[in-house]
């Protein structure tokens, strides 16, 4: 049996805990919380927004639950990359025009997160790679592989198409 000391704290944090099998659950997400508030954003928006109707900042934490500062400024930094549209002014807000609805959702993650985090080893260890993995990597790797050509090939519109199939859901 080896035995794994862990003295940082926020790597000790990220491990919730360790069942039987030894299948471990970590608390870290390969997106941060501030790219899951814009995709929930930007799936609101997808969902009840056009040219027409724009959705000011107010109505979208409201319908998010996310507080509108923090709101605001993810979606103001989506606009300047020109991932969804906005207007400013009396008769402005947030809106998609279908050209944003062809965006994929990697590009809103890297957006937010920059390049680096959904790659980024599950301990948080800097040093972490294929030469050098942690006791992590070649149980992650493969996921983290699978999520990341999946976040490459999806675009909103097809989340969009799902929930108006009913193929899921959007609870706000």
């Amino acid at each position: 049996m080896t035995k794994i000391i862990i003295k940082d704290k926020n790597v000790f944090l990220s491990l919730i805990s360790i069942l039987d099998k030894g299948v471990i659950f970590i608390k870290k997400s390969m997106i941060s919380n501030s790219s899951k508030y814009a995709l929930n954003g930007v799936l609101y928006l997808a969902a009840n927004s056009s040219k027409k109707q724009k959705i000011l900042a107010k109505e979208l934490s409201e319908n998010t639950g996310i507080p509108k500062a923090y709101l605001s400024k993810l979606m103001q930094e989506l606009a300047r990359q020109n991932l969804i549209s906005s207007v400013r002014g009396p008769n402005g807000g947030f809106y998609l025009t279908n050209e944003n609805l062809k965006t994929h959702l990697i590009d809103i993650i890297h957006v937010i997160d920059g390049h680096s985090r959904i790659n980024s080893c599950m301990l948080g260890l800097h040093e972490c790679n294929a030469n050098h993995p942690c006791p992590l990597h070649n149980l992650m790797s493969e996921a983290q592989s699978e999520l990341y050509k999946k976040l490459e090939q999806t675009k909103i519109q097809d989340l969009v198409s799902d929930i108006q199939d009913g193929k899921s859901f959007l609870s706000i």
